[in-house]
């Protein structure tokens, strides 16, 4: 069988294509002029640039490759779709008939165009489950009475937020909301928290209630925790399973070496069993 990839911004395509290849599948690989780095060229055995309302052209491309489930790996920023991108005929019918554009919609969208073509969308971390955080703390400092304090009601915060699909991250100070992600992604809006209230903040970032893996699945790595340094921040939170870590020994080293704590829970973690 034939796999597909859809090739967002960052490094998640490149470790799909890693991942793919060690487990000895084929991909064709279908990069976003505005999104993915040009290097995906350099080790893809077949691919093909669209702009990102192409959504025509790619469908045809994964069938002409015979594909029959594709990967959507790497983020293509929500603001694209607003930034005036020339969407053809196939994505305007698409946009035309969706109830609301929010990520979830947007991407689900997609999913069913595909869908009818007999192209299924599947799970994104298929070929790279290591990547996943397994649960517990990751760090070799564990989070301290007042870092737990923020966790537990930044918990309650982000889960909320991420049910409505505004966003998967806030940063917390003494158990109050300092900023609150929107569009403009995870290191953006920790940049931003450090600017209102630098010093000991938390940043919570979650899957979605009811996460679809197949797309916006949450991803950290090194960049997260040097963003974390600028502002400040000495604690992070993340859903155990359910969120993919890059760069995992590298960013650890750089946490354990700025006594930064990260831990991965489930929904269902007392955060007082970390203690």
């Amino acid at each position: 069988m034939k796999f597909g990839l859809i090739a967002g911004n960052g490094k998640f395509p490149f470790l799909v294509v890693e991942g793919a290849k060690k487990q000895g599948a084929s991909l064709a690989v279908v990069a976003i002029k505005e999104e993915t780095d040009k290097r995906i060229e350099e080790i893809a055995e077949k691919i093909i640039w669209v702009g990102i309302g192409q959504l025509g052209k790619m469908i045809s491309f994964f069938k002409q490759e015979a594909v029959e489930r594709a990967i959507m790996a790497g983020q293509v920023k929500h603001v694209q779709i607003f930034s005036g991108a020339l969407p053809d005929l196939r994505m305007i019918r698409m946009l035309w008939n969706l109830p609301q554009r929010n990520t979830d919609a947007l991407i689900g969208g997609v999913a069913d165009e595909m869908r009818r073509e007999g192209i299924e969308l599947i799970d994104s971390t298929y070929f790279i489950q290591d990547k996943l955080a397994k649960e517990g703390v990751l760090t070799k400092r564990k989070p301290d009475e007042t870092e737990r304090g923020n966790v537990e009601y930044g918990l309650r915060i982000a889960n909320e937020i991420a049910r409505l699909d505004l966003g998967q991250t806030i940063v917390v100070r003494a158990r109050a909301c300092v900023a609150i992600e929107a569009m403009e992604g995870t290191d953006a809006v920790i940049k931003r928290a450090g600017e209102l209230a630098k010093g000991k903040l938390t940043v919570v970032k979650v899957a979605k209630p009811n996460q679809d893996m197949r797309f916006d699945v949450p991803v950290v790595g090194t960049p997260t925790i040097e963003e974390m340094i600028k502002a400040g921040a000495t604690c992070l939170c993340l859903t155990a399973r359910k969120t993919l870590i890059f760069d995992e020994e590298e960013m650890l080293g750089l946490a354990n070496r700025r006594k930064i704590s990260i831990i991965a829970v489930a929904s269902e973690t007392i955060l007082t069993d970390l203690a």
